[in-house]
């Protein structure tokens, strides 16, 4: 019954979300990570191997402005067609009301109403809301506040315990997040989809907790031990960006290969097989 949900301050997030413009805001993202980043790369569990018919909760750590745009790159790549949705604080939402037509809805983090709100809604999309895709997802950046990814023991907040507790039927996926920079002027978006867990097979929201901490800090630590090897072929590649040193430099480089008759190739690797020295 959306009426109860329509009663508080913030509007039904079923009728306000938008396949089409969640599906344009993607096509915008796979630009902005483009120009900011030299790739997105994902690792771990094959997104095709999730199963539709089941509502999925993804939960991440929280080391970036960036994570919430990059929890909708990587629904918009990987899980077409499942409309997702996802929280944010309610004053923040404020100010950026477009992110209501992408899924995103209100809550007030530090008030008991607000996490009775966050389990109400969370409830109700994921047992209703479905796509040609399959059915909803949650994103949550469930360390809540920024937080360094090599920070241990692995914390999260209590409402994504509670949330496996009160939904038997969903998957429970953890994704780890890191920022590094590899071998080029812009940096690699790593991340890595832990195993699925099954919340029919978990108990009370106490039982859950250590349960999510330690599938999320495995997630972590295998991503950062991916992350020290430096190598893209560990990944598979979401969305590609600009490689290169900068616009003046690499005209250089161009010029060089063009008269030694080689191909130029603006990644610092090209850099380095032209026979150019910095």
């Amino acid at each position: 019954m959306p009426s109860r949900f329509l009663a508080g301050p913030e509007p039904d997030p079923i009728a306000q979300r938008s396949d089409r413009l969640f599906r344009l805001f993607g096509f915008y993202l796979r630009w902005r990570f483009g120009r900011h980043f030299h790739a997105v790369r994902l690792s771990g569990t094959d997104p095709a191997a999730i199963p539709a018919d089941r509502p999925v909760v993804m939960f991440s750590n929280h080391p970036s402005w960036w994570d919430p745009a990059a929890y909708i790159l990587l629904a918009d790549r990987c899980f077409p067609g499942r409309p997702g949705f996802g929280p944010m604080d309610q004053d923040a939402l404020g100010r950026y009301g477009f992110f209501r037509r992408l899924g995103i809805f209100g809550i007030d983090k530090n008030s008991a109403a607000g996490a009775r709100r966050f389990l109400l809604v969370a409830r109700r999309v994921l047992g209703e809301a479905r796509g040609p895709g399959g059915r909803a997802m949650m994103w949550i950046t469930a360390e809540g506040d920024f937080t360094d990814p090599r920070r241990r023991p692995v914390r999260l907040r209590p409402g994504i315990a509670h949330l496996a507790a009160s939904i038997p039927d969903a998957l429970m996926l953890p994704l780890a997040m890191e920022y590094v920079f590899w071998n080029e002027s812009r940096p690699e978006l790593l991340l890595r989809l832990g195993p699925p867990i099954d919340a029919a097979n978990g108990g009370r929201a106490a039982d859950w907790s250590p349960i999510l901490e330690q599938a999320l800090g495995d997630a972590m630590d295998a991503l950062a031990n991916d992350a020290v090897q430096r190598d893209p072929a560990a990944f598979s590649t979401l969305n590609n960006g600009a490689s290169g040193a900068g616009w003046v430099y690499d005209q250089w480089r161009r010029l060089r290969a063009i008269g030694s008759g080689r191909r130029f190739d603006p990644s610092h690797g090209g850099h380095s097989q032209t026979g150019a020295r910095s």
